[in-house]
């Protein structure tokens, strides 16, 4: 019985953080190709705002660059490529 308990609660706190991951595909958009800004755009912007851009790749519909901050941190961002919003940042080891 406490197997039973344990592995429901386990199922329902998984439940409850997948639209949470979702959430943060669906910022990126389901715009068309055409309409999302040059790497070359993407890569400038970030540039303007003090990161160093190692790699601009496509990933889930999603930008996905690497980069490091101002203090050095190599970062993998995840950014909406219509309108260069950063949807998600995780620092790299």
């Amino acid at each position: 019985m406490r197997t039973l308990i344990t592995t429901t609660a386990l199922l329902a706190s998984l439940v409850a953080a997948l639209p949470a991951a979702a959430s943060d595909d669906a910022r990126c958009g389901d715009a068309p190709r055409s309409q999302w800004m040059s790497e070359d755009a993407l890569k400038a912007r970030l540039v303007e705002q003090g990161y160093e851009v190692r790699n601009i790749k496509v990933e889930d519909g999603c930008y996905e660059a690497y980069a490091k901050d101002a203090s050095g941190a190599r970062l993998e961002m995840y950014i909406n490529p219509t309108t260069g919003e950063v949807v998600r940042t995780k620092k790299e080891d």
